[in-house]
């Protein structure tokens, strides 16, 4: 199913859109992730699975027609609640337009994310963009933002990746704080 969640923003003539994703995007994912490191990749398939059975809870921003921005996440089962964020990604023609805080605002407000009071995701240390993310989201929602050590690089990465730190925003509500 294809939805235009909020007005479009334009740059250089161009629109963008933000809609729920079909399987169709798998490869669009897949590349465009690819295309922002330090972004780990997953598996094609991973992301088909998370462009149809978690098509809820990730969005695709669009312009041209082309792929400019995804998040993908979901609900935590024991407690629908939480949402965990698992990643973003923004093309190089769309970063510096506030992008990936407009698509996370747009997945908040949906009817399927009503219940959403915490947002949660991993994050390494030196991931400034990520953080400045999460500390912008958490101010316009009013909420407190946590941030401790979930992932060990040497207990649980085997020294081959850098530590993950969580980080936890809340209690806010789908609407934005003005």
């Amino acid at each position: 199913m294809f939805m235009t969640l909020m007005n479009p923003v334009r740059r250089s003539g161009s629109a963008i859109t933000f809609r729920t994703p079909c399987a169709e995007d798998g490869p669009a994912v897949t590349a465009l992730i690819a295309a922002c490191p330090p972004l780990d990749p997953n598996s094609a398939y991973c992301n088909l699975l998370q462009c149809t059975h978690f098509a809820d809870t990730c969005i695709i921003a669009e312009r041209d027609d082309e792929v400019a921005g995804w998040i993908s996440g979901y609900q935590l089962p024991a407690d629908p609640s939480r949402y965990f964020l698992w990643q973003v990604a923004v093309s190089a023609s769309a970063r510096g337009e506030g992008l990936a805080g407009r698509m996370l605002d747009a997945l908040l407000m949906r009817p399927a994310m009503e219940s959403v009071t915490h947002l949660i995701t991993t994050v390494t240390d030196d991931n400034e963009a990520s953080w400045g993310l999460f500390r912008s989201f958490a101010e316009r929602r009013s909420a407190s933002l946590r941030k401790s050590l979930c992932f060990d690089r040497d207990a649980h990465f085997a020294g081959q990746h850098a530590s993950e730190w969580q980080a936890e925003i809340g209690p806010f509500s789908a609407a934005i704080q003005s």
